[in-house]
């Protein structure tokens, strides 16, 4: 089958990239893409911006480059599809509670008809051709609690939810819906897919728990629901709990306590480490004490430590100092807003949520960053007396190091649509 790729040109705020270079579950979306549809697909074209899609007269799949999607999604709409034998266009249903409350929210990417939005994702048997119906697939959502808390955080029911999908397809329009892929689709909705398949398949559970009793481990902790890579250095005493997924060449220290993550390659963890429902990229350096909490570090970032890092995402080469903490709660009970693809305020329809920090960032020890605030790319803040606390967000032209003679030194690597990179200003 033929594989059509449409190039979206919105950069990501505060990236200053297009989603289809940002990682998901550790990996650029392209490649994650191209790794779903591996099974289908034998040819793919890629087209710029505006351009006419080709005339061609074989089963084909088009999708929009800014598109996450899963392969238990992919699967399903592929096999409707074929059924049906006709154009096909994913949709959404405006009622469904995953997409009501994690895919619209900031979203840039669907089309209104009626009581369905459309996702830029066709399946034509034929070659393209005009008047795709919608194809709604069910994303097999349940409600999981993440935050049991008191009342006046949530009081309608004292707890804070995800609705988790099984199957996911979700537009990336700003840099909270890469939170949203990678810890509520990514990690929650891979606990969720193990705990049903192990209430599906008799077989599967007794594996699991054959594995268990076997290593003399508690279940999940077993090598069944804990994936260790290739030359790594893990101290006895850290505590890892799965689902989780470990590359290769990680060293992981005493005392560090790891649950239903994804750690990449080349990956440092230190003494006292708390990783939890977080994604850490490739080549990640984590000092001791410091803490992930449902938080995306993207390639070759260093967190130090006693840093407390919850519900963000932070970009590829970015150093943040020791004893930072990113908050994720508005003491008074405003909605927090987070910046769409265009860089507006929106409301982000969260009820805790922490911060971004853009790619090649360098951030003092000790700042104190409010809910929702982005650090563009590329911006250097010095830790002084008159800025500890980040009450707004920070862009290029806010740089310390653009004061110094020796800005060059900290060349710009992501500048704006438009703008050229300088090494000074």
């Amino acid at each position: 089958m033929l594989k059509i790729i449409l190039r979206n040109p919105q950069h990501i705020v505060p990236f200053n990239e297009p989603a289809r270079d940002l990682r998901i579950q550790n990996k650029p979306l392209w490649l994650l893409q191209r790794d779903v549809l591996a099974p289908y697909t034998t040819r793919e074209i890629e087209l710029p911006p505006g351009a006419p899609l080709p005339q061609v007269h074989e089963p084909c799949i088009v999708y929009r480059d800014n598109l996450f999607f899963d392969a238990p999604y992919m699967e399903a709409f592929i096999s409707e599809a074929r059924k049906r034998g006709k154009a096909v266009r994913a949709a959404f249903n405006a009622s469904d509670p995953c997409f009501r409350e994690h895919i619209l929210p900031l979203s840039l990417s669907y089309t209104p008809a009626g009581n369905l939005y459309l996702a830029d994702l066709w399946y034509y048997p034929n070659g393209p051709e005009p008047g795709a119906e919608p194809l709604v697939i069910d994303l097999l959502s349940r409600e999981i609690g993440y935050y049991h808390i008191p009342l006046y955080m949530a009081p309608s029911q004292g707890d804070l939810v995800y609705q988790v999908p099984l199957r996911s397809l979700m537009a990336i329009d700003s840099w909270v819906h890469i939170f949203i892929a990678d810890e509520v689709f990514g990690l929650f909705g891979r606990g969720a897919r193990f705990e049903e398949r192990l209430n599906r398949d008799l077989w599967f559970k007794l594996k699991v728990l054959g594995t268990a009793l076997y290593e003399g481990r508690q279940l999940l902790r077993s090598s069944a629901v804990v994936q260790i890579g290739r030359n790594c250095v893990i101290d006895p005493d850290a505590i890892i709990h799965g689902p989780t997924t470990i590359g290769d060449n990680v060293t992981i220290g005493a005392n560090a306590v790891i649950e239903n993550c994804i750690i990449g390659d080349n990956v440092n963890i230190s003494q006292g480490c708390q990783l939890m429902l977080s994604v850490v990229g490739d080549g990640t350096f984590l000092p001791f004490r410091a803490s992930l909490f449902m938080t995306t570090v993207m390639e070759n970032s260093l967190i130090a430590q006693n840093t407390c890092l919850q519900m963000c995402v932070v970009g590829r080469n970015t150093f943040i100092g020791a004893g930072s903490t990113w908050t994720d709660f508005n003491l008074l009970s405003a909605p927090i807003k987070a910046r769409d693809g265009t860089g507006a305020l929106r409301n982000s329809n969260r009820i805790v949520l922490g911060g971004c920090v853009g790619h090649n960032c360098r951030i003092g020890a000790g700042m104190l960053v409010y809910p929702a605030r982005t650090i563009e790319s590329d911006v250097v803040i010095f830790s002084t007396k008159e800025r500890r606390v980040i009450d707004r967000d920070l862009y290029y032209e806010d740089s310390d190091h653009l004061r110094l003679p020796n800005a060059h030194l900290h060349p710009r690597l992501y500048p704006r649509p438009g703008e050229k990179g300088s090494e000074t200003w």
